[in-house]
């Protein structure tokens, strides 16, 4: 059952995917990309990563394709302002896609006996076990990072404040 759920999602998620650079109408092409990630959390839910789904939909189908979304809109894209392509631009494009598929295929030759070899855990991927691990052995990168990310957003704070004089 589950391997049938992973072979449609995986066919969705490519047909999605084929569909976001085969589209010509620009914010078509954006939610067909927001559908792949849906695709992508399914994924996700497949492999036991629940909160690694939950965050994957509310970050990048969230947040950012509304941003693309935005600025799409407010860019106005029309064909007599874009730039038309060279047809050896083209070409090299397409054999460059090409050599990346050969090498994601050689990559992928040897994945069916890593994967058969792992045994099933399903306490991996849990929110409990993410928090255990980040507050017990890694608290103090954790806590440093917090502190790299308040200077930060102090300092973008004083660096926008207009200056009394």
């Amino acid at each position: 059952m589950i391997t049938y759920l992973f072979g449609f999602l995986s066919f969705l998620a490519i047909m999605f995917a084929l569909m976001v650079v085969l589209s010509k109408n620009p914010v078509h092409s954006v939610l067909y990309l927001v559908l792949t990630f849906f695709t992508i959390a399914g994924h996700y839910v497949l492999l036991n990563a629940q909160f690694l789904a939950a965050v994957h939909v509310i970050v990048y189908a969230g947040a950012i394709m509304v941003l693309f979304l935005f600025i799409i809109m407010l860019l106005n894209l029309n064909e007599e302002t874009e730039p038309h392509k060279n047809v050896w631009l083209k070409a090299s494009a397409t054999v460059a896609a090409g050599l990346l598929l050969v090498v994601l295929v050689g990559s992928l030759r040897g994945a069916e006996s890593i994967v058969a070899s792992n045994t099933f855990n399903p306490n991996i991927g849990l929110i409990e076990n993410l928090g255990k691990t980040l507050f017990g052995e890694f608290l103090l990168p954790f806590e440093v990072s917090s502190i790299l990310l308040l200077v930060a957003m102090v300092g973008a704070v004083l660096l926008g404040k207009k200056s009394i004089k």
